[in-house]
Formats: structure tokens, C-alpha cells, sequence
């Protein structure tokens, strides 16, 4: 009787080393990261930060075994990045190039893309600047240096120069602003200014009177205010038109409910791209983004989610 005791006890012994054996097994490549757990990092386009910061919160607290470090830059060293294998996640404004795509497809893996949110790109003046409505052939105009002055959109401002500021040279916003707006061909506008980052772009126009700022519309939302219906305070925001001339009447600005219906032109779909074969936290970080907790962060952004259920009600406001 002891004899068969020892045994099992032997059995059982070895059958739970071979289970943390193959808990602490490594897959190829060094990696030990779980759909929920573990330590992995990705890329973002800089311009989204504010939201991702706010879903790597919610996700870690949500998984307290799991660690995801954002890494923040332009969209195309975002997708170098995916492509080189030195990340499987990046999060971006466009979807995989054709070639992008083959190119991982030939080297055996399965890369896989889906929409977390819908971005309106804004365009943001000084404060005091009164000219606020703008349609996209102006801006057409602008970026390709046919209109140069303030006074070519309306005789009356005498700013003098319109400066154009962007995030980055390679940013998502630029990519749009190339691809979107002017087809395909590049920004030739000789007052075109580059800064660092988003928050960079904020402060410039705030104190450049003849500036005009293009960010993702995520950095406009005041955290005071739970309905996503007003700005930031220190700039304007400017409304466009799809029709050549912009009027108060058929120009818009990004908020949600015109992203939604189609009224704001310059809306642009965010992107997780994934290159993870092992199915790992990059993974799992990427479908929280699509779940009613993720999607939730991204409603309260001011961004519009792709998932969940959208109520629109009209309102009567009497004085």
C-alpha cells in the first residue's frame, strides 16, 4: 500500500513539473506573452496618444498579469516597424498596402487588419482668427501653394501668410492630408512648418495669428465636458465644406454626429494592423480595442466607435 502511494506521489510529482515546464517554455523568439498576460510593446501614431494612453489603463487594470508599452511615432516608421518584425502591432490611420501585405503573406505569416474608430482630421486657428469656415478645395488650394494668403480666401483678413502646421513630416495626418485631399500628390506649400508632435501643433497656432493646425479631432475634446460637443477654449476650430464655397450653412466641424452621417469631409478610419502568429498580448491589446470597454474610451474621446449600438435623438433647445 505504501509502495503504490509512493508512486502516485512520484506521478503527480513529475506531471506538475512538466506543466510549469511548459508554462515557462519560450516560444521561437524569446516571447512569453499570453492573449492576457505577459509584457509587449507596440506602435502608434503619435496623434492618437491621448486615447491609447487611456485604453493601456483600462486594459492593464482590467488584466493585471499583462504590461503593454506604447511606442510613440510617425505612421511610417509605425509600419516599418510592423514589417520588420520588430513589433506585431501598430496603430494607425490607413489600412496594409497591397505590397505591404503580399510582402508578409510571403514570408509565411497571416497579417490581419481591422477599424477601431472614425477620425475627423481638424483644422485649427488662432483665436483670433474670425475666418473660420473653409472648403476642401481651399484647403486643396492651400496645400498646394495656389493660395498663399489669408486675403485670397477673404479680402478682409490681413494676416498675410497662411503658415500650414503639421504633426510630423510622416505622419498620419500628412499621409491624409497628401492622399485625401490632394490625390495622391505631395504638399508643395513653401509655408508649410513641421513640428514635433500634436500638442506642439496647439501651442504654435495659439500663439501664430496666420496659422492653420492639422491634428486628429481626439486632441479638441474638452475632458469637462461628458457630451463631446465642445473644444478647447484657446483656438478655434474650423468648420469645411464639401462645396467649393464654404458658407456657415454647409460647413461643418468634427464632432461625432457628423463624422457619423457623412457631413464632415475630412473623416479618416484608424486602424489596428496585426503580424502576431502567435496570437499574443499584441493580440489581445488590439481586440479590447474593440470591445464595449474599448470602444466605450473611444466614445468618450470624441472620436466615433465602430462597434455598439448609436442612438440619435433630436433635441429642441428653447432660450
Amino acid at each position: 500500500m505504501k509502495k503504490t502511494v509512493f508512486y502516485i506521489f512520484v506521478g503527480l510529482t513529475l506531471f506538475a513539473c512538466l506543466c510549469v515546464s511548459c508554462q515557462n517554455k519560450k516560444h521561437k523568439g524569446g516571447r512569453t506573452d499570453t492573449y492576457s498576460s505577459g509584457v509587449a510593446s507596440f506602435a502608434s501614431d503619435e496623434s492618437f496618444s491621448p486615447i491609447i494612453d487611456e485604453e493601456v489603463q483600462l486594459f492593464e487594470f482590467s488584466y493585471p498579469q499583462a504590461t503593454v508599452k506604447p511606442i510613440y511615432t510617425n505612421e511610417s516608421d509605425a509600419v516599418t516597424m510592423l514589417l520588420k518584425g520588430k513589433i506585431c502591432l501598430a496603430i494607425t490611420a490607413r489600412d496594409f498596402k497591397a505590397k505591404e501585405r503580399q510582402s508578409l503573406e510571403d514570408q509565411t505569416f497571416n497579417p490581419r487588419s481591422f477599424p477601431i474608430a472614425y477620425d475627423g482630421l481638424a483644422l485649427i486657428v488662432n483665436k483670433s482668427n474670425n475666418d473660420t469656415c473653409i472648403s476642401v478645395k481651399d484647403i486643396a488650394n492651400i496645400l498646394s501653394g495656389k493660395v498663399t494668403k489669408w486675403s485670397s480666401l477673404n479680402p478682409k483678413n490681413t494676416r498675410g501668410d497662411i503658415i500650414v502646421v503639421f504633426d510630423n513630416r510622416k505622419s498620419s495626418t500628412v499621409h491624409f492630408a497628401e492622399d485625401s485631399i490632394l490625390g495622391g500628390k505631395p504638399i508643395t506649400n513653401p509655408n508649410v512648418v513641421a513640428v514635433k508632435k500634436t500638442a506642439d501643433v496647439i501651442s504654435y497656432v495659439e500663439k501664430t495669428p496666420n496659422a492653420i493646425g492639422v491634428i486628429g479631432s481626439n486632441w479638441l475634446n474638452d475632458k469637462r465636458d461628458t457630451t463631446n460637443l465642445t473644444f478647447k477654449k484657446n483656438i478655434r476650430t474650423m468648420a469645411v465644406s464639401r462645396l467649393d464655397k464654404a458658407t456657415p450653412a454647409n460647413s461643418w466641424k468634427p464632432y461625432q454626429y457628423y463624422i457619423y452621417n457623412g457631413n464632415y469631409p475630412l473623416a479618416r478610419t484608424i486602424y489596428a494592423l496585426l503580424n502576431d502568429p502567435l496570437r499574443g498580448l499584441p493580440w489581445g491589446f488590439a481586440n479590447f480595442l474593440t470591445s464595449p470597454k474599448g470602444q466605450l474610451i473611444i466614445f468618450k474621446s470624441g472620436l466615433l466607435p465602430v462597434q455598439g449600438n448609436i442612438t440619435i435623438r433630436d433635441v429642441n433647445i428653447t432660450q
